[in-house]
């Protein structure tokens, strides 16, 4: 694929990508992967979170996305906050740079346009926000790709996030709660498309030999504080959140159940780590996983998930395994009802050991059942990934020939 100029197409994909989040890298790998097949000889680089890591693992230039390294820890001293006031300044040049050098940039996927976790507006929302405004000042087309969005209660995010969006030159997001809560917050949303979460555009591993020995519950954990909204009670909510869900896992070990957990981002190891303590036994043990494929590869070699976060709920979709979400945000539920199984969800900030224990006890009485749900529900999703890519392939490269008009913002 080249330019009308005759040079290769240079695309940029761009977020927290590289981070610890495999859910991230997840959306990341779906473009990479859909990049390489269908616009080989475009020239692809990262703005991104760990562009160590980015360019290790997926063998692409990588750019650290914020000049300031220590930008996304709580700043207290004065020179430390006079240098993250630099790095906005600093980060606004840098931006506008490598957005110029560039025909298309990707933002993959992933929840940038919702705060249902603590967030910052001059973090993430101020950088995504330069990444647009950028691009529109110099031609450069700025997707959306199947993004989550939810309504956002602060001022400055939501006005942040609402102009980013605003001036992308395309939007498409991974369900319809997303498309409302952007028409919601002002953005023009009539020719948004909903599509799969990119994540459904990985390869399913195949299925392992059968085991001897019983298979395990999955349990994915999360370090889970509550939402942007939530910043005064959050350790309150995380330790309902612990207990309720260690309560959970005692429970399983004392029916004489293995149970593996597993984590979707670095920072929810400290919660493995508590649970294990807190349950002394053999038959808990947890999994190293460093990607989405990981987390596939263990949630088919068991009998059932309960997770939390995002990701590993549609990993465990994915494979066609009987899912119970410990759900906090409409995300997680919408994608549990579109994938057939919307009776399946608790509350995450109120985890009530009984109740999740007896919806899980019917999750596995209709297991069966859930199982032929899923796999025809994953059919429908692998063609809506592909109708996502060919859209975008329409939007982002026109041919050189003929000029596709590209769907402009408000």
């Amino acid at each position: 694929m080249t330019s009308a100029h005759g040079t290769p197409v240079r695309v940029g994909v761009f977020g927290l990508l590289g981070s610890g989040n495999v859910g991230n890298n997840g959306s990341l790998e779906a473009v990479l992967g859909y990049l390489r097949a269908e616009h080989p000889e475009a020239v692809v680089d990262a703005l991104c979170g760990g562009p160590e890591v980015i360019a290790a693992r997926y063998r692409i230039s990588a750019t650290r996305l914020n000049w300031y390294r220590g930008e996304y820890r709580t700043a207290s001293r004065a020179g430390a906050i006079a240098a993250k006031g630099l790095g906005k300044l600093v980060d606004a040049v840098r931006t506008a740079v490598w957005v110029r050098r560039h025909d298309v940039v990707i933002v993959p996927g992933t929840g940038v346009l919702e705060a249902t976790l603590p967030l910052r507006p001059w973090g993430f929302p101020y950088s995504l926000f330069l990444l647009c405004a950028t691009g529109r000042l110099f031609g450069t087309r700025v997707a959306l790709v199947s993004v989550g969005a939810a309504a956002i209660g602060r001022r400055p995010t939501r006005t942040l996030t609402r102009w980013s969006a605003r001036l992308a030159a395309y939007r498409s997001y991974r369900d319809a709660l997303s498309r409302d809560a952007m028409r919601a917050m002002g953005v023009d949303t009539a020719r948004d498309q909903i599509y799969e979460d990119l994540a459904f555009a990985l390869p399913t591993p195949p299925a392992g030999a059968p085991s001897k020995t019983p298979d395990p519950v999955c349990v994915g954990v999360m370090a889970f504080h509550g939402s942007d909204d939530d910043r005064a009670r959050a350790e309150e909510i995380h330790r309902r959140y612990l207990d309720g869900t260690t309560g959970f896992v005692r429970a399983l070990v004392e029916d004489g159940r293995p149970v593996r957990l597993l984590t979707g981002d670095e920072v929810d190891r400290p919660v493995v780590a508590a649970i294990l303590d807190a349950v002394d036994s053999p038959l808990v043990t947890a999994a190293e996983t460093a990607s989405l494929a990981d987390l596939m590869k263990e949630m088919a070699a068991a009998d059932t998930v309960v997770a939390t976060r995002y990701h590993n709920l549609v990993c465990a979709l994915k494979v066609g395994t009987p899912t119970l979400a410990l759900s906090y945000s409409a995300k997680s539920d919408a994608l549990m009802a579109r994938m057939g199984l919307g009776a399946y969800c608790h509350p995450a900030r109120e985890v009530d050991t009984d109740r999740l224990l007896e919806q899980f006890r019917a999750l596995e009485r209709g297991s069966a059942e859930l199982r032929r749900t899923l796999s025809e529900r994953n059919l429908v999703a692998a063609r809506r990934v592909e109708h996502q890519f060919t859209a975008l392939t329409a939007a982002l490269f026109p041919a050189a020939d003929h000029t596709h008009a590209l769907r402009e913002a408000p």
